[in-house]
């Protein structure tokens, strides 16, 4: 029986066997992944090159942004590349690569998610210490604690499950390299454990971020109704709905894949799960963010303008 240490390759999901259907996942592939990248790409530049978007805010969402390149980046290229040429295989180390750049973008985002919370809560809730709680040095902090937090993860979470030995073939359930799929060709009972046991230890602590997130949002709502002009509940909402939208959407389907009952399971829904927080998601949060951000827009229909002029000139 094949182990982790001889195995050379795994074989991922085929979506299809007809070449017609094959060219089709293909253009799909990359019209998220060319929405993505535009997308994630325009919310980079803007923030970078716009004076009047940098603050907390925008900070934070240049770093979601890049998160959600790296999630795109690292699962896209191969499922197109496989729909393009009709191959579903994979190499180990390419396996191990993806599974832990995924980990890594998935666990920063969510870091970063729960962060963005605590902004919007200390600009509503207690504006006056807003420059003094998340001064330029503060911000900073915390970025780098959201990618170091999602480095040990993906590290701790790549190693385990790569050291386990694997006897129930090769083939994985998935268009990329996940963990649950590769825990499923685990032969080890105490290292299965052992992972699972990670497993939950990360989601206690995604848990304990999502009741702040929740926490945070009931004394946001509560004083945005205090708030006695439409103007400013206005204002204030359209700076939480957009944060709240993405949360739901990532918390809801990335959960939902990973904690699904095992009588409700199915490679269908598998698969629809995992391409909504894995792709569909990176590729709708900058439209999600842009759409009530009326200073996001103005500075990107800034931008595309000066380009534009300059292209003709």
């Amino acid at each position: 029986m094949p182990n982790s240490s001889s195995m050379a390759q795994f074989l991922l999901l085929a979506f299809s066997d007809r070449r017609e259907l094959q060219l089709l996942h293909f253009w799909f592939f990359l019209g998220i992944s060319l929405a993505a990248l535009l997308g994630n790409g325009l919310i980079l530049s803007a923030v970078a090159c716009d004076q009047h978007l940098h603050t907390p805010r925008d900070f934070f969402l240049l770093h979601l942004s890049l998160t959600d390149l790296g999630c795109i980046c690292t699962t896209v290229p191969k499922a197109m590349h496989n729909s393009l040429w009709g191959t579903t295989t994979i190499s180990y180390t390419g396996c191990a690569a993806q599974l832990f750049f995924f980990v890594f973008f998935i666990s920063t985002e969510f870091s970063l998610l729960t962060i963005m919370c605590y902004d919007r809560y200390i600009a509503i809730c207690k504006t006056l210490h807003y420059g003094t709680l998340l001064g330029s040095r503060a911000c900073a902090h915390m970025a780098a604690a959201a990618w170091a937090s999602g480095f040990v993860n993906a590290l701790l979470q790549t190693t385990n499950t790569f050291s386990l030995p694997l006897c129930q073939g090769n083939a994985l359930g998935q268009f990329f390299c996940e963990i649950p799929q590769i825990l499923k060709l685990s032969c080890s009972h105490s290292g299965y454990l052992r992972e699972i046991g990670l497993l939950g230890v990360s989601a206690c602590l995604a848990f304990g971020c999502f009741i702040f997130m929740v926490f945070s949002y009931v004394q946001i709502f509560r004083a945005v109704l205090r708030i006695p002009s439409d103007q400013g509940r206005h204002k204030a909402f359209s700076m939480c709905l957009p944060h709240l939208a993405v949360v739901s959407l990532f918390v809801i389907t990335g959960t939902f894949s990973h904690l699904k009952p095992p009588f409700i399971s199915s490679p269908s829904l598998d698969l629809a799960l995992s391409l909504l927080y894995s792709m569909v998601s990176p590729a709708l949060n900058p439209l999600i963010y842009s759409l009530r951000n009326q200073e996001l827009k103005d500075a990107i229909r800034k931008m595309m303008t000066g380009c534009f002029s300059e292209a003709i000139n």
